[in-house]
């Protein structure tokens, strides 16, 4: 089972490379960063039924999504596309093969990530279309996006998103593209209050300069807001009500 992918998709994706920007503030923090622990923890809730053999990370940036299914299950083999890398390359973890290629021309995958990817495109259904299309029956697709326009800040303006979702509008989104959502919730609500609070205590996105709130912390911060994305672990695939991002697990039928 699996999805053959023999061109770029439709629309392009050259809004992914914005991950590289956050991937470049961070640097080689990004793997104990609390944000990235956090979405990570949730992907592998999302994928523990059924594990991957061959994964395509689309829009992948620094790869880190990729990187870390192929550290932490039985993966067999990735590939990253993203416009934004300079050349394709090839690495192996964990003696495992991971592909870096500026644009698709034959990739086969049964788990298909785009992670914060659809916001970057102005026509989000058509690029999932294009991905979903080739995809073999049973492919499995995991999808984030960030949550609520009200939430809208100079981090959107800087990443160059084109809006952010309501659960209900990115689900309707995987439907008109082919998919049927297995899964669909939000993560990050127990941070919601503190991304709340910040944007209230800042210029509105329309006056203050655009720029990332991706940053490092001291230890004991970062440990403390991981230590609250994880106790939301438990419960998140059930929460339909509030968060900074919405995740969608979905299948090709």
């Amino acid at each position: 089972m699996g999805c053959v992918l023999d061109r770029a998709a439709a629309g392009g994706i050259d809004g992914c490379r914005m991950d590289l920007k956050e991937a470049t503030l961070l640097g080689d923090a990004a793997d104990g960063h609390w944000y990235y622990r956090a979405k990570l923890a949730t992907l592998l809730k999302l994928v523990a039924d059924k594990p991957a053999n061959r994964i395509l990370d689309v829009g992948a940036g620094s790869g880190f999504f990729a990187r870390q299914l192929l550290l932490h299950t039985d993966c067999r083999s990735a590939t990253c596309v993203d416009p934004g890398y300079l050349a394709d390359t090839d690495e192996t973890i964990s003696g495992k093969p991971i592909r870096f290629r500026r644009a698709t021309s034959s990739a086969i995958a049964d788990l298909v990530l785009l992670m914060d990817v659809l916001e970057h495109v102005e026509d989000d259904a058509a690029l999932l279309s294009s991905y979903v299309a080739p995809a073999a029956p049973g492919t499995r697709f995991v999808i984030t996006v960030p949550a609520f326009n009200w939430l809208w800040s100079e981090h959107d303006v800087f990443l160059e998103h084109y809006r952010r979702y309501t659960l209900a509008g990115i689900e309707a989104v995987c439907a008109a593209a082919g998919l049927e959502v297995t899964t669909g919730c939000y993560f990050y609500g127990t941070v919601l209050p503190l991304a709340v609070l910040q944007r209230l205590l800042v210029a509105p996105a329309s006056k203050a300069p655009a720029r990332s709130q991706m940053r490092t912390h001291s230890p004991l911060v970062n440990n403390l807001l991981w230590l609250a994305c994880r106790m939301e672990l438990p419960w998140c695939q059930s929460n339909r009500i509030a968060g900074l991002t919405a995740f969608v697990a979905a299948r090709k039928p």
